[in-house]
C-alpha cells in the first residue's frame, strides 16, 4: 500500500493516479491522514480487498507530507557507524534522541527557505506510527508501524549549537523536514531493514547509506522510546 497526502486529503496511490479514501470508504476513513493513523488496523483491513481505480492523475510535486501534523516528531543522531566515523564522534551507547517540532513537515518537493548560509542536510529513512506503542518489545516493533518514507533533516547549524546546544530550534525553521512523496507499508518491501538512502546536492553526491549500516535499527528505536513514553498514531520517529 501506498499512502499519500493530497490537498490534506489521503489518498491510495496506484501508479500515477490517487484514489481519495474518504470517498472510497463513503466516510468511513479519512479524510484527514491523522483520521486514517487512528484507526490504522480497521483501514488496513478495509484497504485489502478495495479496488484502486478509477483515480485522479498525481505527480510528486502535487503531494504534502504523508503525516502532516503529527503530535510528536523524533529525530536521532549520529545513527550511522559512517557518521560516527566521520565526525570522531564515539558510538553512542544510547540513542542521541531530539526533536523536530511538527510546523517544520512539508511535502516532498517544497521549495525550502534557508535562513542562513550554514544549513546542513540529512537524509533520513521517516518511520510513521500506525498503532500506538507503550513499553514495546523489539520483536513486535514492526507491527506497530504504518510505513516508511524518505525525508530530510534540514538543520542550521549556528543556531543549532548556539549556548551550547539547542539542537531542536535550529532544525525546526519553516520546511526544515521535507518528507514523502509517499508512505508505503513494511509488506511491500524485501528487507525494511535494509533500504538504500541517497542525498545529493547540486548533483555531487554527498550521502549514500543503508538502513541497515545503523547502529540503532527502527526495532530497537521503538522499543527505548517507547520505554520512556507511549508513540501515538502518526508520530514519526526518524
Amino acid at each position: 500500500m501506498r499512502l499519500g497526502n493530497l490537498a490534506d486529503r489521503a489518498v491510495l496511490l496506484e501508479g500515477s493516479t490517487a484514489l481519495d479514501v474518504a470517498r472510497a470508504s463513503d466516510g468511513r476513513f479519512g479524510p484527514a491522514l491523522a483520521d486514517v493513523y487512528e484507526a490504522w488496523d480497521g483501514f488496513a483491513a478495509w484497504v485489502d480487498g478495495v479496488e484502486l481505480s478509477p483515480g485522479v492523475e498525481v505527480v510528486p510535486a502535487d503531494l504534502g507530507c504523508p503525516s502532516p501534523m503529527p503530535r510528536q516528531v523524533f529525530g536521532i543522531g549520529v545513527n550511522y557507524g559512517t557518521h560516527s566515523d566521520e565526525t570522531g564522534m564515539p558510538a553512542p551507547s544510547i540513542p542521541a534522541v531530539f526533536t523536530k517540532f511538527p510546523t517544520c513537515l512539508t511535502g516532498p518537493e517544497s521549495v525550502v527557505e534557508l535562513p542562513a548560509d550554514t544549513v546542513h542536510w540529512g537524509v533520513e529513512s521517516v518511520v510513521v506510527i500506525g498503532r500506538r506503542a507503550d513499553r514495546v518489545a523489539e520483536a513486535g516493533a514492526w507491527s506497530h508501524v504504518a510505513g516508511q518514507c524518505v525525508g530530510q533533516d534540514l538543520s542550521e547549524r549556528t543556531v543549532q549549537f548556539a549556548t551550547g546546544v539547542q539542537f531542536s530550534l535550529g532544525k525546526s525553521y519553516r520546511g526544515f523536514a521535507p518528507v514523502g512523496p509517499w508512505l508505503i507499508t513494511p509488506v511491500e518491501l524485501d528487507d525494511p531493514d535494509d533500504l538504500a538512502l541517497g542525498c545529493s546536492v547540486n548533483g555531487e553526491t554527498m550521502q549514500d547509506v543503508r538502513t541497515s549500516g545503523l547502529i540503532f535499527d527502527v526495532p530497537s528505536l521503538i522499543s527505548q522510546l517507547s520505554a520512556v513514553l507511549p508513540l501515538l498514531p502518526g508520530d514519526a520517529p526518524a
